[in-house]
């Protein structure tokens, strides 16, 4: 297929997986709004904002004592996430990407692919946080993600199972895997970072990666955090593990016809992180360090097969012709 048509493909994957996994982050921290502590509320902004590799504007956070100071600072950083437009990874820019890639892809995708996603954006550009904020926050964060999963499924019933369908799920799968890693990461410093930590920033952690049921049928109520480390990497049967996301990549770059560009490095990229997270992940070294370790080689990894993939189909060099 059209090298433009393949990397359209890939980035609304890419974006629209940013969009769902902010907004179930942003969901589980409006809850903790409601009766947690100021000190698990801090935690979780702590943990987002880690996880985006991003600084919030204004004061660095913390919320000394003050619920009131709490809620304000809540409102901006909120905003800050979810409406800046200035803020590439807030959940308006993330979605109009995705919706901007699907509009060019328009030929390449479904008509009920196009007015699912169409309409649930045409609603949002309308909305600025104080619309969301005099009601149930959550509960806007909760509808958009419905709004995802129902997308999500239309594309499963209705998209054909050709190179547009793989490309689509290399580019998910490729950022399920980076956020996922940055969450990991963003977690282990939040807590290193804090005076002390409860079982409710593992459960949270849990809550938001779709994991908390899974967990609590797997092991029962009490946390360790090194079942919820291995639950969340190495897991086949949990859906947004790290290990089904690298399995997923590794399938749908198998079943790709060879690109232009040189296809190898990909392909050995993407095994790679498949055995790494399976093979390799420490699952009886009790140390937190050694699984952050792992976690890192990830996500370099998974940089690699992103740069690999855009090198065999995208960015690939044209031969010049022979004089």
């Amino acid at each position: 297929m059209l090298a433009r048509n393949a990397e359209g493909l890939y980035w609304m994957g890419r974006y629209l997986e940013r969009t769902g996994h902010l907004c179930r982050l942003l969901r589980e921290q409006m809850e903790t709004l409601v009766d947690r502590p100021v000190r698990e509320i801090d935690f979780g902004w702590r943990r987002l904002y880690g996880a985006l590799r991003r600084r919030p504007s204004g004061p660095a956070i913390g919320f000394g004592g003050s619920d009131d100071f709490a809620l304000a600072d809540a409102f901006a950083l909120a905003d800050d996430l979810t409406f800046e437009r200035s803020n590439p990874d807030s959940v308006w820019c993330c979605f109009a990407a995705g919706r901007e890639n699907a509009r060019q892809m328009r030929h390449c995708i479904t008509g009920e692919m196009w007015a699912s996603l169409n309409l649930p954006y045409l609603r949002l550009r309308e909305l600025r946080i104080e619309d969301v904020w005099e009601t149930a926050p959550e509960g806007f964060y909760a509808g958009v993600s419905r709004d995802l999963d129902r997308f999500m499924g239309v594309v499963e019933r209705t998209l054909y199972r050709d190179d547009r369908w793989r490309f689509l799920q290399i580019g998910r799968c490729t950022e399920r895997l980076q956020l996922g890693v940055s969450l990991l990461l963003a977690q282990a410093e939040a807590v290193a970072a804090a005076e002390e930590t409860s079982d409710h920033d593992w459960m949270s952690l849990l809550r938001a990666s779709n994991a908390f049921e899974a967990y609590t049928h797997r092991y029962g109520v009490a946390v360790r955090v090194d079942r919820v480390f291995d639950l969340l990497v190495v897991d086949r049967r949990l859906p947004r593990s790290l290990y089904s996301a690298a399995d997923a990549a590794d399938r749908e770059l198998a079943a790709l016809p060879p690109g232009p560009g040189p296809t190898g490095e990909a392909a050995s990229l993407a095994a790679l992180m498949t055995r790494t997270v399976r093979g390799g992940w420490p699952s009886e070294e009790p140390a937190l360090e050694a699984r952050c370790e792992r976690l890192r080689q990830i996500e370099a990894q998974c940089r690699g097969f992103h740069d690999a993939v855009m090198a065999a189909h995208v960015g690939y060099e044209i031969d010049a012709p022979t004089p």
